[in-house]
């Protein structure tokens, strides 16, 4: 027995020792995870030693001590909502809490850059770059309009068709849960409130864009058919 007790004395030094040497989050990490299984061993071999009425208690303390420290953490989740608009060279994404519109470049020298990361130059460069593709152009300046205002002003380029473009190509009920918001199978009061609080933002009598707006009207036609 004595040979026991000289084991249980050295684990708890050893412990010990390394609670005080080890930095104070290291030290704490060290207790939650090694704490229960202290005390299970402890309570195994005192149950060993006939001293059941301690060492029972110990093990069941343990057990459930490490089962606690185990239990799955809660996924956070977040309840930010946004629509997204996509052409050929550009994603575009409006947040529904705040109203701020950032984009995603799919093409060219500057594809997977965050529009929010460019200077006005580069954002006036990647516009000539992408004439081709007039939706893309029409949602980039809808970016210039309100992050960039007076942008047409500081640039000699000639811009064809770019605002004026409609975007009012067939659309897909997929595209159109993605514009408005929506879950696929929303319902009809989901998408209407999501087109109603949408259209308040980006309406070009509220500083928006007659591009986000047509493209808003145009998902609510392809959902609903209104």
């Amino acid at each position: 027995m004595v040979y026991y007790v000289l084991i249980l004395v050295t684990i708890l030094a050893a412990l010990i020792y390394l609670l005080l040497t080890q930095p104070a989050r290291k030290s704490a990490a060290l207790l939650v995870n090694g704490g229960p299984l202290l005390l299970i061993i402890i309570g195994a071999l005192l149950t060993l030693f006939r001293r059941g009425l301690i060492g029972m208690p110990l093990v069941f303390i343990g057990i459930t001590w490490w089962r606690r420290t185990r239990a799955p953490q809660p996924i956070k989740t977040s309840a930010t909502r946004k629509s997204t608009v996509r052409s050929a060279s550009l994603e575009m994404e409006l947040d529904h809490d705040t109203g701020e519109l950032d984009g995603r470049i799919l093409t060219g020298r500057l594809e997977g850059a965050l529009l929010s990361s460019l200077s006005e130059a580069e954002l006036l460069l990647f516009h000539e770059e992408i004439q081709a593709d007039p939706d893309g152009v029409a949602l980039l300046e809808s970016y210039l309009q309100r992050y960039h205002p007076g942008w047409q002003e500081r640039t000699q380029s000639t811009f064809s068709g770019g605002s004026g473009a409609s975007g009012s190509g067939e659309m897909s009920r997929q595209e159109a849960y993605e514009v408005l918001g929506v879950a696929p199978g929303a319902s009809r009061e989901e998408i209407l409130e999501a087109w109603r609080r949408l259209i308040k933002r980006v309406h070009p009598d509220s500083g928006g864009s007659a591009f986000l707006t047509n493209k808003l009207n145009t998902a609510r036609y392809v959902l609903l058919g209104e």
